[in-house]
């Protein structure tokens, strides 16, 4: 007997998906509920159980189609060898596993810390620190850093800035017997041959569905959200050093690093409490007010970018916070985000400061 295996209702308003990977194959056993497929939508990767225990028959679609809900996409095949070859399939779930999952001692951290906390490289300097040095000419890798870790602090660029002004100016070096001028060729040299045209390529690489729906949702966003953006200039140092102080503690008591995201959406809880039509929207003729902040939260995902909310954010405490944020960054990672888990947000919080930038025009992410 064959049971078929059918494409599940996959979320309000969403009617197709992308077949993305298959992971059984023709001929393998299965288990009852064990994943064998994952489709693709908008927003996030779904693996589709089997419904019964068996072996894996026909796959009726291919990785890269297009699928409806309720489409019938492959077949168990039950009974004899196949049923009996079921439970023996347990020990392979590790199969089903999203690709490329997080390797040991790479569980996500806030993105605000990755550039906190990294080490060596340019990327790792913060904005400020990086704006001196680039308006000084100045070379980083020769100035020691006095922070954490050895990271350079804004005081450091600052005191390396005013002893380069204060060194006095080299002396000039010896005079020299000039140089024999190299010798001047005949003739100009030939021009490179034109390339021919076989060798100028492109590749074109089809989206996955979460990228086109993103770029769909901004271009949406671009032609009917009234956009303002604003720069403001904000002294964090209080906040800086009340979470130098207690880092560490925060760390050992929450497990838990502390950053600077959960002073974020604190702030932003108790600004909206105060001006609540930053949190409202327009339905209609109507203004929605709320009494709740739910935070949209970029994350960075392999197939592109998801934006996860943090429920009634004015009731969450900072390690509530971090650790949301946390195991948002490692699901997003691992393709496990659920439907419901972004949608709804009524305020959203965007971090350009990880890429190095000082200002920039956030993403606008329609409710």
């Amino acid at each position: 007997m064959a049971t078929e295996v059918k494409v599940p209702t996959l979320g309000e308003s969403i009617t197709e998906a992308t077949v993305g990977q298959w992971l059984k194959q023709p001929g393998d056993a299965v288990a009852q509920d064990e994943p064998i497929v994952s489709l693709e939508t908008d927003k996030v990767a779904v693996d589709v159980p089997s419904p019964a225990a068996g072996t894996m028959g026909a796959q009726r679609v291919a990785v890269g189609d297009t699928v409806a809900v309720g489409a019938v996409i492959a077949v168990i095949e039950q009974g004899g060898a196949g049923a009996a070859a079921a439970p023996a399939a347990k020990p392979e779930l590790p199969e089903s596993a999203p690709v490329n999952p997080p390797g040991p001692g790479e569980t996500p951290e806030p993105k605000e810390d990755e550039d906190e906390e990294g080490e060596g490289t340019h990327l790792t300097l913060s904005p400020a620190v990086r704006r001196i040095v680039l308006e000084h000419h100045l070379d980083p890798s020769k100035i020691k850093g006095t922070g954490k870790d050895g990271r350079l602090t804004k005081d450091d660029v600052l005191a390396a800035a005013e002893a380069e002004k204060a060194q006095p100016a080299p002396a000039p070096a010896e005079a020299q017997a000039p140089a024999p001028a190299p010798a001047q060729p005949s003739a100009p040299a030939p021009a490179p041959a034109p390339a021919r045209a076989g060798e100028r390529r492109e590749e074109r690489v089809r989206m996955t569905r979460l990228r086109q729906h993103g770029a769909r949702r901004l271009k949406e966003a671009q032609n009917t959200a009234a956009m303002l953006t604003t720069f403001n200039d904000v002294d964090m140092s209080a906040v800086i050093a009340a979470r130098t102080r207690y880092k560490d503690l925060f760390e050992k008591k929450h497990g838990i690093r502390l950053g600077f995201m959960a002073f974020f959406v604190k702030a932003a809880a108790l600004a909206v409490r105060d001006v609540p039509a930053v949190n409202a929207s327009i339905e209609g003729d109507e203004i929605v007010y709320r009494d709740y902040l739910d935070v949209s939260v970029a994350v960075s995902a392999p197939k592109g970018l998801v934006v996860p909310v943090i429920r009634n954010a004015q009731a969450l405490g900072f390690a509530d916070i971090e650790k949301t944020i946390a195991d948002f960054g490692k699901r997003a990672k691992d393709g496990t985000l659920k439907l419901e888990e972004m949608k709804g947000g009524t305020f959203t919080i965007s971090n350009g400061g990880v890429f190095g930038s000082l200002m920039s025009t956030p993403i606008i992410n329609p409710p």
